[in-house]
């Protein structure tokens, strides 16, 4: 069997008026969302970007571009679901999934267990599969000043012979 990696990544920026959905999960009590053509979640931006990668399928850009209003709002997690169903009907099947959030606040740890809980079905993983950490941006570069929130995604997959 072949084994690959692959990495995504997604930032995007804060606005008033939206709500904030990392990993799927509505974060409840955050003053600012994340602006977006979709929910713009970037924790699941970010993992489909790192499987499509690590199946050498593309990108989120080429699957749902942002110029095309049948993505409008669209549920990222629906959307991970719909890529890991890709992959599979390209003969790879996802092995696990790390990633990691990174902004200033709200803090995210007490979500951490429910985001996992997301994910892990979109990929046909179990919830131990699925790794999401958090960090900050230390006070540094667009994050650190508040202004946005990044993900970042490593996920193995495999080739079915």
């Amino acid at each position: 069997m072949s084994t690959r990696s692959g990495i995504g990544y997604d930032s995007h920026r804060l606005a008033e008026g939206r709500r904030l959905v990392l990993g799927g999960v509505e974060i409840p009590g955050a003053e600012r969302g994340l602006a977006g053509h979709s929910d713009a979640d970037v924790l699941s931006h970010a993992a489909i970007d790192a499987l499509l990668g690590a199946a050498g399928l593309g990108d989120i850009g080429q699957h749902y571009p942002d110029t095309d209003e049948r993505w409008r709002d669209a549920d990222s997690v629906a959307l991970l679901r719909e890529v890991a169903g890709f992959l599979d009907d390209h003969g790879w099947s996802v092995r696990h999934l790390d990633a990691t959030v990174i902004c200033e606040a709200p803090a995210l740890g007490a979500h951490r267990d429910a985001m996992r809980a997301r994910l892990a079905p979109a990929v046909g993983l179990a919830p131990l599969e699925v790794n999401v950490k958090f960090t900050t941006g230390e006070g540094m570069g667009f994050v650190g000043r508040g202004e946005g929130i990044a993900a970042l995604a490593v996920a193995t997959v495999e080739r079915r012979d």
